[in-house]
């Protein structure tokens, strides 16, 4: 009798795909890279048992909420007219600092590519300038900027567009680098001028990603925008400081609620710009493209169908002469009417803000005396143990906020991809919920947080948590979605589930962009947790404040330098580990 044996049964695509695997040699520098990420990941975890947040302690202290909630009674709301006049104030200095920065990012990123630069040395330049601009808190170049200028508008449009260039040059650059060389060659060969290379060359093939950049940064802005009211700049932010701090919670959680509402309109909006602008290879695939899907669908149907047939060039394009008398068809005139609504759009964002241009000609001769009060940097009274402590409180409360939102936005995220959901109910839901997330402003989260739970840690690192699973998520999502979908084919033509494709080709594919946006998350982490400790997160903010409200500025720029070092050092680990595994 012949004794068969039972073996496991391997799928006999994967066995096969698993033998053609190719073995990748484990370097050295893999090796230390991968020790480095477990000792990052095992310093969070005792980051968060540092912070010690205990669900049970938060029920208990429920009842500091209801008593608060009580205290506060009705939500209240400025006049009608002042709200308006608020809100338009808001919208347009977030959106004419977030211009300015799009603005001056372009000949930065030129500078930081690779393939563009026209030397090492402007290179290194450029990415440190914009590595610079993102560790300068903007809560802390709005009040350089009140103190040349005056309380008003134009100390957050200055302190959000120098700001926000370290996340556009650097989006910029990195958007430059994947471009396809072969027409911007062409045009260097033939003669043409590097003005042409760009224009030509580079620009046509960059501008989907630059857009979607930019909207949403002004997103991130507009949220940001709140904080720069607790240093004199105009807007919500600064009528809710002003409610907070008369201790007026009806009107200041009334004016947090028109604030959360602004935020998720503006994603709705800027989902919308893009999926008409870009269509839907373009687009970044918010849960608002639902309102524009269909038209946006069937117009790409017809992109397609028209590339497949390929048709006749037009009457008027087939000579130059025809050309300079293109008629008017609807599609010109709806690209012509939306571009003139652009343009009106950013010069009533100028407009209301009532920017004195008078002001440009007058505060180089404030700079001195400005200078002089930051520098050179101190530690005040505090002395360095105090300040380094505090520093590594903040560090602490990074790690931990961006160790929590981890897995939350991982599994968000995941379901928010197209290629990895269930189903479009599924999809839409989970992106809904990304939205809903990103809409809370972290500070404003923060001053509820530190209500039930106290002054402290905790509070801060919920916050920062709460608001990182709506930027990772997003993040994650959006990089599920633009992997190879051949790996995932192949899995499923053999028989594999959708775990096992998720597993097996998405994740794969996408860990390297996973680890890098973890990075960029912990990276925007120390700074939000510096701002957080201004209204009692824990951290370096609280002498921040202190410092800022005291005039001591010397002590302001030895923070700002403290926090220089640490995002270098994060910089610096983050681009060693991109390039490891890549």
């Amino acid at each position: 009798m012949t004794t068969t044996v039972d073996r496991p049964r391997v799928t006999p695509g994967l066995a096969s795909l698993a033998e053609r695997a190719p073995k990748r040699p484990v370097s050295p520098e893999r090796v230390a890279a991968g020790l480095t990420l477990v000792a990052l990941v095992a310093v969070s975890i005792a980051a968060l048992s540092e912070v010690d947040i205990s669900l049970p302690d938060m029920v208990a202290s429920w009842g500091n909420a209801e008593r608060f909630f009580a205290r506060v009674g009705a939500l209240s709301f400025p006049e009608p007219a002042e709200l308006a006049w608020l809100i338009a104030l808001t919208l347009g200095l977030v959106l004419t600092g977030t211009l300015l920065a799009a603005a001056l990012s372009v000949p930065i990123a030129y500078l930081a590519a690779s393939n563009t630069t026209p030397g090492n040395g402007w290179r290194a330049a450029a990415r440190f300038a914009g590595v610079l601009a993102r560790s300068l808190p903007d809560v802390v170049l709005a009040m350089v900027f009140v103190l040349m200028f005056s309380l008003g508008a134009l100390p957050g449009i200055l302190a959000i567009g120098i700001h926000s260039i370290g996340m556009i040059s650097k989006m910029f650059a990195d958007a430059i680098e994947q471009i396809d060389e072969g027409p911007r060659l062409a045009i260097r060969a033939a003669g043409g001028s590097r003005a042409q290379e760009f224009f030509s060359g580079i620009l046509p093939q960059v501008l989907p990603s630059w857009v979607a950049t930019v909207l949403h940064r002004n997103d991130i802005n507009l949220r940001g925008s709140v904080v720069l009211g607790y240093v004199g700049v105009a807007g919500l932010g600064l009528e809710m400081s002003y409610a907070f701090k008369s201790l007026n919670y009806g009107l200041g959680l009334g004016i947090a609620l028109v604030i959360f509402v602004l935020c998720v309109v503006m994603e709705i909006v800027s989902s919308v710009v893009r999926a008409w602008m870009l269509g839907r290879a373009g687009d970044r695939r918010t849960w608002a493209d639902r309102l524009v899907g269909r038209r946006v669908a069937r117009k790409d149907r017809v992109d397609a169908a028209a590339r497949d047939i390929a048709p006749a060039p037009a009457a008027w394009a087939q000579s130059p002469q025809t050309a300079l008398r293109r008629p008017w068809t609807r599609e010109r005139v709806r690209n012509v009417v939306a571009g003139g609504l652009a343009v009106a759009i950013v010069v009533a964002g100028v407009w209301v803000c009532q920017i004195n241009w008078g002001d440009f000609l007058t505060f180089w001769a404030k700079i001195p005396a400005v200078a002089v009060q930051f520098w050179p940097p101190t530690f005040g009274v505090y002395g360095p143990e105090v300040m380094f402590e505090a520093l590594r409180e903040t560090v602490a409360i990074a790690l931990a906020a961006t160790l929590l939102a981890l897995v939350p936005s991982l599994l968000l995220g995941s379901f928010a991809a197209r290629n990895v959901a269930a189903g479009a109910g599924v999809r839409g839901t989970a992106r809904f919920a990304l939205v809903g997330i990103r809409g809370i402003p972290e500070i404003i989260l923060a001053i509820v947080l530190i209500v039930i739970t106290g002054l402290g840690m905790q509070a801060g690192t919920i916050a920062l948590a709460v608001g990182g699973v709506g930027l990772l998520g997003k993040l994650i999502a959006d990089s599920f979605e633009e992997v190879d979908r051949g790996p995932e084919r192949a899995l499923f033509a053999t028989g594999a589930t959708r775990l096992q494709v998720y597993a097996g080709a998405t994740v794969p594919q996408g860990s390297r962009a996973l680890i890098g946006h973890s990075f960029y998350l912990l990276d925007t982490n120390i700074r939000a947790a510096t701002i957080l400790g201004i209204v009692g997160g824990g951290g370096v903010g609280y002498y921040l404040l202190n410092a800022s409200q005291g005039a001591n500025y010397g002590m302001v720029t030895a923070i700002v330098l403290m926090i220089l070092a640490t995002v270098l050092v994060v910089e610096g680990i983050a681009m060693w580990m991109r390039k490891v595994f890549r």
